[in-house]
């Protein structure tokens, strides 16, 4: 088999974030100049016009409902502070609408008519954020603040009669509340009053204006779409997340699982994991999170609680998401990707299924047939739980020893490794790496009791899981057991940081991307509208500042072995760079060998290319070296 360097696998592209606008125009995001921009067809898989020229990537694109032009955001080398801007299509002017670099603006919808549209902003209160609307043709200054908010809140549309707005609250991933705001009287109704964690998410109005579509665990431990009647404050669930549980691979444990407790998502069903409505049409499109592989439901509200489903869509097997209906509701163009093929934007018809791809993201030359397909496996843990992960393994014959093996542990920690494209997993697997990625407790994606298995005091078993993830893999002789690499970024450097000081013996080496190292610095200084909700999962400052200390990696630094490398951007709002000056200072100190890469115009991750070319090359580099 050919080797491809790591080069070229990260100019593999992508398409995504479609939106379907009045003309037929198909817009999307395409990152073939090295960070995602603007480009839209009018006909599939037709030569594609590009439409926005910056350095930074663009975040999202939605089209106005009756004019040529769309709304796209964007913020300044990964701040996060993305600002709105208006794309006229066709003079190709681009306008500035917000023009307050120091804040967010959280995107939330053109009205009916394609006169205004709303937002969330953070510009009164760096902690907090407001709603404002405002007109197509004004900027900056001239946006109406239309609600002052306390806590983290975005917008979730307008209603058919484009009087109300959804408001959304976040109090933590897994704590929701919905309200409506009267955009005459400024009046916010609280629809959602509950006790304890309750998610309510992706709210979209129903057809009439009198009730919302969600999706909530506020009776079960998974996502269900539901009906909310705003008169009555009533709900009603549309669809479970019941269904087939997905056939697993062979290294499920055997008969000797039989007395485990059960799989993650085996007893209470999916999650029914987002919602688009299409208002006039009636039509319905809503995902289920099968193991992580997405299955499409696609139908016509026949009663205000009753879905008549049409032919399930043609889309290839993985995930997919980001619903756009046509302005008629006769097709939806939809983002879906797998392990073997990178993403792109398909058109689908409602109510046969027929879909048709629209883009052609290159795969830079590597013929997709060399792509590998992960094997789902099910490994047990300290207590007798299962945990799900995707296990993959090179198209070579083993080396004699075995294969060296990447432990690929996602952030969130309220997140998911699903079996998506990933270009870098693809380049070890054809140099001949193995994979695993495990979805250790506190994942989402298997129900809210799971989520909370590593909540605060029980942060280190989901530390302890990873441990039992490398014995799982020491059971495979294709496996090399002293070449194993923890690699992680975001919360998943943390994992990677906390598995190198507390089972030291276990590892090659470690790669920490933009992850946490001291809990208490984190805290302290992240961005000022993250702090409640990060608390909420991680503990507080004020009352865990103790048991924080206690499980920073950077106060267990004497424990390391393994040599290490460390990235990160300047600019992380999230996980702010000093994580990474002092994990790299104090494990120096230790004898360790330590790499340091820091990016000046990056944050959160690695938008640009050369950065990621430049990241990933000393990743390959550091691998080489050490394993």
């Amino acid at each position: 088999m050919h080797r491809y360097d790591i080069e070229r696998y990260l100019n593999v592209r992508n398409a995504g974030g479609a939106d379907l606008g009045p003309d037929g125009r198909l817009s999307f995001l395409l990152n073939t100049t090295g960070t995602g921009q603007v480009w839209s067809l009018d006909e599939p898989l037709g030569w594609p016009e590009q439409h926005t020229f910056f350095e930074e990537s663009v975040s999202f694109i939605d089209s106005s409902p009756e004019r040529a032009e769309a709304v796209f955001g964007m913020d300044e080398g990964g701040n996060e502070r993305a600002q709105l801007y208006l794309l006229n299509y066709e003079s190709g002017e681009i306008t500035d609408l917000t023009d307050r670099p120091e804040s967010k603006h959280r995107w939330g919808g053109w009205d009916g008519e394609g006169d205004r549209f709303a937002f969330a902003s953070n510009r009164r209160d760096q902690s907090v954020f407001d709603v404002y609307v405002q007109a197509r043709d004004a900027t900056g200054d001239d946006a109406e603040l239309v609600y002052e908010g306390d806590g983290w809140l975005s917008v979730a549309g307008w209603s058919p009669s484009d009087d109300r707005l959804i408001v959304h609250e976040a109090h933590s991933s897994f704590d929701h509340d919905v309200y409506t705001l009267e955009l005459d009287t400024g009046d916010l109704t609280h629809h959602t009053p509950h006790e304890g964690d309750v998610r309510y998410g992706s709210p979209e109005w129903g057809p009439d204006g009198e009730g919302l579509y969600l999706v909530t665990d506020r009776d079960s431990d998974t996502l269900r779409l539901e009906r909310l009647d705003l008169a009555t404050g009533g709900f009603s669930v549309v669809a479970s997340g019941d269904g087939p549980e997905r056939a697993s691979g062979a290294g499920d444990g055997g008969d000797d699982a039989d007395d485990a407790p059960a799989k993650p998502g085996a007893d209470d069903g999916w999650n029914v994991d987002g919602v688009a409505v299409h208002e006039e049409s009636r039509r319905v499109v809503y995902s289920r999170n099968v193991d992580g592989y997405t299955e499409i439901t696609v139908g016509e509200l026949v009663e205000p609680d009753r879905i008549d489903p049409f032919p399930a869509p043609d889309l290839p097997e993985g995930v997919a998401g980001g619903v756009s209906f046509g302005p008629d509701g006769d097709r939806f163009a939809i983002t879906a990707t797998g392990s073997t093929h990178n993403a792109n934007v398909h058109v689908v018809d409602a109510t046969t299924g027929e879909s048709e791809r629209w883009t052609a993201a290159s795969t830079a030359g590597i013929p997709p047939d060399t792509f590998v397909e992960p094997e789902l496996v099910h490994y047990p843990t300290f207590d007798g739980r299962e945990i799900p992960a995707f296990f993959s393994v090179p198209e070579t014959e083993p080396p004699e020893g075995g294969y060296p093996v990447v432990v690929d542990i996602h952030g969130g920690p309220e997140s998911q490794r699903r079996p998506a494209f990933a270009s870098v997993k693809q380049y070890l697997l054809n140099n001949g790496y193995a994979v695993f990625e495990p979805n250790v407790r506190g994942s989402s994606g298997y129900g809210k009791a799971y989520a909370a298995l590593d909540d605060v005091e029980k942060r280190m078993d989901s530390v302890a899981d990873v441990r039992a993830g490398v014995e799982w893999l020491h059971d495979h002789p294709e496996v090399d057991p002293d070449s194993v690499v923890a690699m992680g970024g975001s919360y998943g450097g943390f994992m990677v940081l906390a598995a190198l000081t507390e089972y030291p013996e276990l590892w090659a080496a470690g790669v920490d991307i933009v992850g946490i190292a001291n809990f208490v610095t984190f805290l302290e200084n992240t961005g000022d509208w993250r702090r409640s909700l990060r608390e909420a999962e991680y503990g507080s400052l004020e009352e865990d500042r103790e048991f924080l200390e206690s499980i920073s990696p950077i106060n267990n630094i004497e424990a390391i072995e393994s040599p290490l490398f460390v990235l990160h951007g300047a600019n992380d709002p999230r996980v702010p760079v000093d994580e990474a000056e002092q994990i790299v200072e104090e494990a120096r100190e230790q004898g360790v060998p330590v790499r340091k890469l820091i990016f000046d115009d990056e944050g959160h991750g690695f938008a640009k290319l050369e950065n990621r070319i430049e990241a990933y090359r000393g990743v390959v580099d550091f691998l080489a070296e050490y394993v």
